[in-house]
């Protein structure tokens, strides 16, 4: 929030420069990130008068100005302003004067020959908004020739940036600032008190139908007649433009003010408006929420489909505004207004949230009721409005209701018990120089009662040292009730008030040596293993396009590209490799970490995946090959899989698997640890890599990332024992068999390691064969195994018999036909 020290000056006592200002808010948690002094931007411009105006003789855009500044001497002053004329008083900066907004010292000069002894400004050259295109003309008559022009333009000001904590909505008016310097400074609040004003309720036609009183608890209706649209005072278009705010005219420049001043946001209707949209004199302004399908044109000029969870207000049940966000255009106050309807009401903080993002829209108004308006000064910031309507805008105020359901104002505060010594306990110990202390009850009492709150004494209590400890029952005034809720918030605001830079630094006696959690180590370590394979880490965003089944769809999508939760990781790895190729970088090998996402029927589900794509010709290159590209196969593919696994120490299980639509139906499989499913590994479906342009052989992976950490999690794994190197000579045999197809070399694989008990060291196929000699439906295997003992050499006598078991076992399981 933009806040002028002119306007704060006037709320509360500043003896404090403005920097020394800034840096006491900054220390007490309220963030100034920019101090802008206006005081510079026209330092050395004046009020001059412009006696006589004349075409410049050598060029037609340029005129020859007489300027008395009320320095005895008139300045001759060559301007390009087509508004400059005779008689007018305007700002000039003298010769020697500097512009920061643009950069320009002011010289004496010639202008195609006629000499120039100073500048007649413009407002933009002076740093301030306008859409004036020309010279500014002082309004005002008899000005002090030669005086200083900041007073007039409110350049005689500081403005401070000020950003407050989500917690502090308080802190998001004038008032509220000037409370908290008060607390900070010591110095005298003077916030202005709004009388009562007159309501000769002449007129009945307007009625309140507030439809969910949870969602607006308090709602004020004025009807107000014989405005007079004009532009608002200097004063306080000045007000508004130090905030940051276009002036635009009385009326709503009124209810912009009071927003900054109070933090009570106000909207003002045409009431002419409103009853042509209920189509009746008869005027009932009603509080709900939108039924799906309804739309309102916004003051931005946007129309906005509305969902179940905008709140509206409507005219007859017509929506006209969406209530504490944004006005409607066909309603709004507009020059030949005559009559209004001031609305001031409290919303409930979460429906206006809500409100505010399914319609992706953001206002003052919304900022605020999104953190909390203040309920007890509701009244208050209607009154100063309502006044001010009154004396700028010449209004008469004719009828007003009140719809008020909000709980008695006796419960609008509350009390919180607050130890002395759970203070200190807290805190710690406070620096006094040499010496070192505590906070005392005068500290405590002092700045909370600087806050607002209420100290009742309510008996002290015996401390550890036998000491009576006070303690108090704090009353928090209404302002801060929303954020002041428990003893600790009271504890807080003690710290900040009284200086977190004066409490002493404590460090722990001894530190503690940091480590990675077990799961961030092995994820490392598999980070690495991959690398190792030559797979390069990639990282998608979690956000997709719809359309998938057990998708989780965003209800407020940014983008509806990017509107559903990713349900595998696989799609976009496909997507990378597709882009890869079309830019020319190549065939992309490589692998994603994140987060997969789905719906159940028990709810939705989350869990961390490792997915991998691997393809095109992983050779030295195409030159070692005379230009012949060797696509990568299957078995190397999963080799990559199976040497990450070997040095994780996993015995990891390939199972035929065709349930991926997206993956080849004969070359995929399953991948299982110890009955528990792991994940998938296949080749993509012709079909799909045809549709996407990829090379002939791509291969990818997903795993269960929790599935793969818990069996990483096994001692056996973690502490692996050392197993002895045997000394001892190997004796090797080979064995050859037909056998059926649909047997996979692991099924056999695992009945010779279980046939052959202990000798057994190794088993490896070293040879595969389908076509001539070999019956139909069957293929010729070949495989070696390596028998040895760890504490002698093995003799023939030993070997043969274990052989000739696998060869009986071979024969009794899958019924292969031996061949050696």
């Amino acid at each position: 929030m933009r806040i002028s020290l002119n306007w704060l000056r006037e709320l509360v006592e500043i003896k404090l420069s403005p920097e020394e200002l800034a840096e006491t808010l900054t220390m007490a948690g309220f963030e100034v990130e920019e101090i802008e002094d206006r005081r510079t931007w026209a330092n050395g411009v004046v009020i001059g008068k412009v006696l006589e105006r004349q075409p410049h003789p050598n060029a037609d855009k340029l005129s020859v100005c007489q300027v008395d500044i009320g320095a005895g001497e008139t300045l001759n002053i060559v301007c390009g302003a087509a508004n400059v004329k005779a008689d007018i008083y305007v700002p000039v900066a003298t010769t020697g004067t500097y512009l920061p907004n643009i950069d320009l010292k002011i010289k004496p000069a010639k202008l195609r020959g006629v000499p120039s002894q100073g500048m007649i400004c413009s407002l933009k050259e002076l740093g301030l908004p306008t859409d004036v295109d020309g010279i500014h003309i002082f309004t005002q008559e008899n000005l002090p020739l030669g005086s200083d022009v900041r007073p007039l333009l409110g350049l005689d000001d500081v403005i401070l940036d000020l950003t407050a904590t989500a917690n502090r909505a308080d802190a998001l008016s004038m008032v509220g600032v000037a409370r908290e310097v008060a607390a900070l400074t010591g110095g005298k609040l003077s916030i202005p008190e709004p009388g009562e004003v007159s309501i000769t309720n002449s007129a009945r036609n307007l009625a309140l139908k507030i439809a969910d009183t949870q969602a607006c608890p308090a709602y004020i209706g004025t009807v107000i007649e014989q405005v007079k649209i004009a532009s608002s005072p200097e004063w306080l278009q000045q007000r508004l433009r130090a905030a940051g705010v276009r002036p635009i005219s009385n009326v709503v420049d009124i209810t912009n003010y009071v927003l900054l001043e109070w933090g009570q946001p106000l909207h003002a209707f045409d009431r002419d408006r409103l009853q042509s949209v209920a189509s009746s004199e008869n005027l009932t302004i009603g509080v709900r929420f939108a039924t799906a399908g309804e739309s309102l044109k916004t003051l931005d000029g946007q129309t906005r489909t509305l969902a179940s969870q905008n709140l509206l207000i409507t005219a007859n049940e017509k929506p006209v505004a969406l209530a504490g966000v944004m006005g409607g255009e066909e309603t709004e106050v507009h020059e030949g207004t005559q009559s209004l309807v001031l609305e001031a009401a409290l919303f409930d903080s979460v429906a206006i949230r809500r409100s505010s993002r399914s319609v992706g829209l953001r206002s003052e108004a919304s900022g605020r009721y999104e953190r909390g308006v203040n309920r007890a000064e509701l009244e208050i910031a209607n009154r100063r409005a309502l006044s001010l309507i009154s004396e700028l805008a010449s209004g008469i105020l004719v009828q007003q209701e009140i719809a008020d359901t909000r709980p008695d104002p006796s419960t609008w505060s509350r009390s919180i018990a607050l130890r002395l010594d759970r203070v200190n306990q807290i805190l710690g110990p406070i620096d006094l120089g040499e010496d070192i202390g505590e906070l005392q009850e005068q500290d405590v009492e002092r700045i909370l009662t600087a806050l607002g709150c209420k100290l009742t004494p309510s008996g002290d209590v015996p401390g550890e040292d036998s000491t009576h400890q006070p303690r108090w029952s704090v009353s928090v005034p209404p302002y801060r009730y929303r954020d002041l809720e428990r003893e600790i918030d009271l504890i807080e605001e003690i710290a900040r008030l009284y200086g977190y830079n004066k409490f002493c630094d404590t460090l722990p006696e001894k530190a503690e040596a940091g480590y990675l959690p077990l799961d961030e180590e092995l994820i490392r370590k598999l980070r690495a293993f991959l690398r190792a394979e030559g797979l390069t880490e990639l990282i998608h965003y979690s956000l997709v396009k719809p359309g998938e089944d057990r998708q989780i769809v965003l209800s407020n999508p940014l983008f509806v590209e990017y509107s559903a939760l990713r349900n595998d990781l696989l799609s976009g790895l496909i997507d990378a490799f597709q882009y890869n190729l079309e830019q020319g970088n190549g065939a992309l090998n490589g692998f994603e970490i994140g987060q997969i996402f789905w719906r159940e029927e028990d709810g939705l589900q989350e869990t961390e995946a490792l997915a991998g794509i691997v393809g095109g010709d992983r050779t030295v290159g195409k030159w070692s090959k005379s230009g012949r590209e060797e696509p990568i196969t299957w078995f190397e593919a999963k080799g990559i899989l199976e040497s990450v696994f070997r040095q994780l120490a996993l015995q990891v299980e390939f199972q035929p698997d065709c349930r991926d639509h997206r993956l080849h139906p004969g070359r995929t499989a399953s991948l299982w640890i110890r009955g528990n499913r792991l994940g998938i590994f296949g080749q993509l479906h012709p079909q799909l890599r045809r549709e996407k342009g990829l090379p002939d052989s791509v291969y990818v992976f997903q795993l269960d990332l929790d599935v793969l950490l818990d069996s990483l999690g096994q001692d056996e794994i973690l502490v692996p024992t050392f197993q002895p190197y045997s000394t001892y000579p190997a004796s090797d045999r080979d064995i050859a068999f037909f056998a059926p197809v649909k047997i996979s070399v692991t099924e056999i694989q695992k009945v010779i390691t279980k046939a052959s008990k202990d000798l057994l060291e190794s088993v490896e196929l070293f040879d595969e064969y389908r076509g001539e000699n070999v019956p139909e439906g069957q293929r010729s295997l070949a495989f070696r195994l390596v028998y040895r003992a760890s504490d002698r050499t093995l003799t023939e006598a030993e070997v043969e018999p274990v052989h000739n078991k696998v060869r009986e076992a071979l024969v009794e399981k899958f019924g292969v036909n031996l061949r050696s």
